[in-house]
């Protein structure tokens, strides 16, 4: 993984804000490149041990509900690239019509086995896909669907400098964010006026702390909290 050069970054990432974030990143070049290997080896590896899991799974989602075993909703990565993630479908077929792009536990769309999917985080698994694939890496800012990386603030955008990832402090600390917009009103307006700002200072510090032991250190803990 390497960092562009300033003059060739998108010019929406060209500004006072994400510079800060750019230079710290630019004096990390080996720990990137080695962020990108162990991406590629430890997602082949996890996709070959879970291929039954994603057997199984598959199975139940098909016999629930009708729809495609997998949701790929369209999400924003590296330099504002779009990609399709891959994620096991927890809800019914074409639910982002139907409803806000972000979930809460009371939501209707859900399905039987998609809750108990939810609830044990097995619906992220696919994501080893997109990290293979280099759209994703392990840990990185949530990958955003375009209508929420719109509202990003200057800074915000510095998050873009990297790949999106699977987990970061702000998952773990926001793990139960559907709670918190299960009685609102309008989950679209709550998520980007009062979670994402937080969610993003989380995001930020992510970037200024960022090695490999770092990173490592977020894995763990994410294991520990879906426990």
């Amino acid at each position: 993984m390497v960092i562009k050069k300033w003059n060739d970054l998108p010019d929406f990432l060209k500004n006072e804000e994400v510079r800060e974030y750019y230079d710290l990143l630019r004096k990390r070049k080996i720990s990137l490149v080695f962020k990108r290997i162990f991406d590629v080896i430890m997602s082949f590896v996890l996709l070959v041990l879970l291929s039954p899991v994603f057997c199984v799974l598959a199975f139940l989602i098909k016999k629930d509900s009708k729809g495609p075993v997998f949701y790929r909703q369209v999400r924003v990565t590296q330099y504002g690239r779009e990609f399709r993630i891959f994620k096991f479908r927890t809800m019914v077929n074409n639910a982002d019509k139907i409803g806000a792009h972000v979930t809460s536990n009371n939501d209707c769309r859900i399905t039987k086995i998609g809750k108990k999917i939810r609830s044990c985080r097995l619906d992220e698994i696919p994501q080893l896909i997109n990290v293979f694939l280099g759209d994703m890496s392990f840990v990185g800012t949530r990958p955003e669907a375009v209508k929420y990386v719109k509202e990003y603030t200057p800074e915000m955008m510095a998050t873009l400098l990297l790949p999106a990832g699977i987990t970061s402090d702000a998952s773990i600390t926001y793990k139960d964010e559907a709670e918190l917009l299960e009685n609102a009103e309008d989950a679209d307006k709550v998520y980007v006026e009062k979670i994402l700002p937080e969610k993003m200072k989380y995001n930020l510090q992510s970037i200024r702390q960022f090695n490999l032991i770092y990173e490592i250190r977020i894995m763990f803990k994410t294991i520990l909290a879906v426990l």
